[in-house]
């Protein structure tokens, strides 16, 4: 059902009917993201580039390469600052575009099904921000992690697998049923979501192709969901 719903999201990455959808979500997440790496270099400017030029004086003469070498680690920084943002930017554009993409999932692969309601634009702005949220804190926890020997690898997947799946399930639910009956929905399938989130981190972790996480991610949890539905009406025509 996983390797299946995964497929099927990377399908419809180049589908025709998906292109507009992937190119609004391609380029608003390329201009939060460039937007964020001159922000994080204007905080670097003001705030430790003093502090750098305070203490290269003090330094012997023969030291003055340590302006080269801070530089290098500074944009070394602001190049791992910035990944710690593509998961929560990511995910913030997955709210605006998922009911655009499952729309386009639903009419195309499940027409005979009655299609799913789209959020009204306020709840939409809040779920995107909440999602924002909680993926940029738990990214920060992981990045605390990677300080850590031997977990560090395995903490940036356990909670963006975690936290992804069971986002990215419940907007697609969401369409469906109420927020209460979507947690409810995600709680009952927590391991099965769990394990796509872990997909979904693994597509994240690739540079480059991780900004077409929330087309894939949407696109799979749309899938995912369609099938847990239907099992549960399967089984319930049994009982």
């Amino acid at each position: 059902m996983i390797i299946e719903a995964a497929r099927l999201g990377g399908s419809n990455l180049f589908a025709p009917a998906s292109r507009s959808v992937l190119f609004k979500s391609l380029g608003l997440t390329i201009l939060l993201l460039a937007g964020l790496w001159f922000g994080l270099g204007e905080a670097f400017s003001v705030f430790a580039m003093p502090w750098l030029e305070n203490l290269l004086p003090g330094l012997p003469d023969w030291a003055g390469w340590a302006g080269t070498v801070a530089a290098i680690i500074a944009g070394v920084g602001l190049a791992l600052v910035l990944a710690l943002f593509v998961a929560p930017v990511t995910a913030a554009m997955a709210g605006l575009f998922l009911d655009d993409i499952a729309e386009v999932i639903e009419t195309r692969d499940y027409p005979g099904e009655t299609p799913g309601r789209p959020m009204p634009l306020g709840q939409s702005i809040r779920q995107s921000l909440g999602f924002l949220l909680v993926v940029g804190l738990g990214n920060l926890f992981a990045l605390i992690l990677l300080l850590v020997p031997g977990i560090n690898l395995a903490a940036f997947f356990l909670v963006n697998g975690y936290l992804l799946g069971r986002e990215y399930f419940e907007f697609a639910a969401m369409r469906f049923m109420s927020p209460a009956d979507a947690k409810r929905l995600r709680s009952r399938n927590s391991t099965t979501i769990f394990f796509a989130g872990l997909i979904i981190a693994a597509f994240l972790s690739v540079p480059l192709l991780n900004l077409l996480t929330p087309m894939f991610a949407a696109g799979m949890m749309v899938h995912l969901h369609k099938m847990i539905a239907g099992q549960r009406r399967a089984k319930a025509g049994t009982d």
